[in-house]
C-alpha cells in the first residue's frame, strides 16, 4: 500500500511539474508585463492626482492634460495590469485544477505580445487626445476587436482543459474561473457594439459605458480574485473549504446581483427610472456575496490563522478578502439614495474604484503571484523584506487613497448642494484630500517598484535555489506549503 501511495505521489508531483513547465513563459510574461504596466499606471495616477490640487503641474506638456492623464492612468491600470494579471492566474489555476498541461503556450504568448502592443498604441492615442472619451472605455474603437481576438486566443485553452479533464470534482475556484472567462466577452462585446458600432443615443452610450465599468469589476476581476483566494486558503492551510453550500450561495449571489450594476451613475437622467435604482440596489446587495465569501474563506483558515503571518500569498489573499468586505460595506453606504446625491458627480466613485481594483483584486492577485511564481521558475523569492514592504506600504497607502477620495468626494458633493456658495469655493473644499491622495500614490508607487524589481529578478531566474518556500517569519515551526524540502504542497484539499 505504501509503495502504491508513493508511486501516486510521484506521478502527481511529475504532472504538476510538467504543467508548470508548459506555462512558464506565458504566465511569467503576463505577470512581469502586468507589473510594469502597474508601475506606469501608478505614475500616471500620481500625476492625475497632483493636477487635482495643482492644475499647473506639467502644463508645459500637452500630453499631460488632466483629462488625458486620468484616462491613461485607469486604462493602464485596468488593461495593462489588471487584465494581464488575471490572464496569468486563470491559465495557471485552470491547468492545475484540471490537471492538464498547456499545449498552446506559443499561441498564448504571441497573443500576449499583441495585447501589450495594442494597449500601448491605445494609451498613446489617449495621451494625444484621440481616445474615445468614454470612462473605462477610453481606448479607441478600432482596438477593441483586436483585444477580443487576443482574449479568445489566451483563454480558450483553459476552457478546453476543463472540458477534457478527467471526470471528477469541480472545485470552487473553477466555478469562478469559468464564469470570469465567459462573462468577459459578453460584457465587452455588448458594450463595444452598443457604444462604438451602432449609432445610438449618446445618453444610452453613457449608460452602457457605466454598466460596463461596474460589470467589468463584478463579473471579471472579482471572480478571478475569489477563484485565487478559494484556491490558496485550502492549499496553504491544508484544510478543505469550510462550506461548499456557502460558496455556492456566494457564487450565485454574485452572478445574480453583478449584471445589474452601473446605471446608478445616471440617477436623475431621462431614462427609465428603474435602471438607476436597480444599479444602486445591485451595488448595495454586493455586500451579500462579500459576506458569504469572507465568512467562508476566513473560517477555512481560522484554526491556522498564524499562517497568515508566515505565508506571503495567504497574507495578501486574506487581506484582499477582508477588503472585499470593506468594499461591500462602503458600496452599501455610498449607494443609498440619500448618499448618491452627494457622491454621484464627485471624487468618491474614484475611491470605490481603487478599493475594488487595487484593494480587492490586486491584493488577491499579489497573493497568487507570490504563490505561483516560485512553482513555475523553480526558484524562491530573494527577499522577505521586499515582500513585507510591498504589503505594508500598499495597505496603508491604499487606505489613505480610499479615505481621502471618499471624504473629498463627499465634501465636493456637499459644496455642490450648497447653492449659496460660488463654484470655486466648492472646488477648493476637497483640495486637502487631493493632496492626501497624491502623497499616498507616491507610497503605492514605491511599494510596486519593489514588487516589479523582485518579479523581474525572478523572471531572470536569479531567485534563491531553494525548495523551501519564502516565509515572512524567520522562526517558524514548519512550512505551511508542505513537508520540508518540498516547494509544492500536494495535499488533498486542492489540486
Amino acid at each position: 500500500m505504501s509503495e502504491t501511495n508513493s508511486t501516486a505521489d510521484s506521478k502527481a508531483i511529475a504532472l504538476r511539474a510538467s504543467i508548470d513547465r508548459s506555462l512558464r513563459h506565458p504566465v511569467m510574461f503576463f505577470f512581469t508585463s502586468a507589473s510594469v504596466w502597474l508601475a506606469l499606471g501608478i505614475i500616471l495616477g500620481l500625476i492625475a492626482s497632483a493636477k487635482k490640487h495643482s492644475a499647473e503641474f506639467l502644463t508645459c506638456f500637452s500630453w499631460f492634460d488632466a483629462g488625458k492623464v486620468d484616462a491613461a492612468h485607469m486604462t493602464a491600470f485596468i488593461y495593462g495590469w489588471g487584465a494581464q494579471a488575471a490572464f496569468g492566474i486563470i491559465i495557471w489555476l485552470m491547468a492545475r485544477l484540471s490537471r492538464k498541461e498547456c499545449t498552446a503556450a506559443g499561441t498564448i504568448l504571441w497573443a500576449g505580445h499583441v495585447w501589450n502592443a495594442v494597449i500601448f498604441y491605445g494609451i498613446v492615442k489617449i495621451m494625444m487626445g484621440l481616445g474615445s472619451g468614454i470612462q473605462f472605455m477610453e481606448l479607441p474603437g478600432e482596438v477593441w476587436p483586436v483585444l477580443l481576438v487576443c482574449y479568445g486566443l489566451i483563454t480558450i485553452w483553459s476552457l478546453i482543459q476543463f472540458q477534457v479533464r478527467d471526470a471528477g470534482h469541480v472545485y470552487v475556484s473553477q466555478w469562478y474561473l469559468l464564469a470570469a472567462v465567459m462573462w468577459f466577452p459578453w460584457i465587452t462585446i455588448t458594450s463595444w457594439a452598443l457604444v462604438f458600432v451602432f449609432d445610438g443615443h449618446p445618453l444610452m452610450a453613457t449608460g452602457i459605458a457605466a454598466w460596463y465599468k461596474s460589470t467589468l469589476f463584478t463579473l471579471f476581476f472579482l471572480p478571478t480574485a475569489l477563484a485565487s483566494a478559494y484556491y490558496l486558503a485550502p492549499k496553504v492551510t491544508g484544510r478543505p473549504v469550510y462550506s461548499y453550500n456557502i460558496a455556492l450561495f456566494g457564487f450565485w449571489a454574485l452572478a445574480f446581483f453583478g449584471p445589474w450594476a452601473g446605471m446608478q451613475k445616471l440617477m436623475g437622467a431621462p431614462i427609465p427610472q428603474f435602471l438607476p435604482y436597480a444599479g444602486a440596489a445591485s451595488m448595495i446587495l454586493i455586500l451579500i456575496p462579500a459576506i458569504a465569501a469572507g465568512y467562508n474563506i476566513i473560517r477555512t483558515i481560522l484554526s491556522k490563522g498564524s499562517l497568515v503571518a508566515q505565508s506571503p500569498s495567504l497574507r495578501f489573499s486574506i487581506s484582499g478578502i477582508i477588503l472585499f468586505l470593506v468594499f461591500g460595506v462602503l458600496s452599501f453606504l455610498l449607494h443609498l439614495v440619500s448618499a448618491i446625491r452627494l457622491t454621484q458627480f464627485s471624487f468618491s466613485g474614484y475611491g470605490l474604484d481603487i478599493l475594488g481594483l487595487y484593494g480587492v483584486f490586486s491584493f488577491c492577485a499579489f497573493g497568487a503571484i507570490y504563490f505561483i511564481v516560485p512553482r513555475i521558475t523553480r526558484r524562491e523569492w530573494l527577499s522577505r523584506r521586499f515582500i513585507k514592504w510591498h504589503f505594508f506600504l500598499s495597505i496603508y497607502a491604499l487606505g489613505t487613497v480610499v479615505f481621502c477620495a471618499v471624504m473629498g468626494g463627499i465634501s465636493q458633493g456637499q459644496g455642490m448642494e450648497d447653492l449659496t456658495q460660488p463654484f470655486g469655493t466648492m472646488a477648493s473644499r476637497s483640495q486637502q484630500f487631493a493632496w492626501g491622495v497624491t502623497i499616498a500614490w507616491a507610497f503605492v508607487l514605491l511599494a510596486n517598484l519593489l514588487f516589479c524589481l523582485h518579479l523581474l529578478l525572478m523572471w531572470a531566474r536569479l531567485g534563491r535555489r531553494s525548495s523551501h518556500p519564502t516565509l515572512l517569519k524567520e522562526d517558524h515551526a514548519g512550512s505551511p506549503h508542505g513537508p520540508e524540502g518540498e516547494i509544492d504542497n500536494y495535499g488533498s484539499a486542492s489540486a
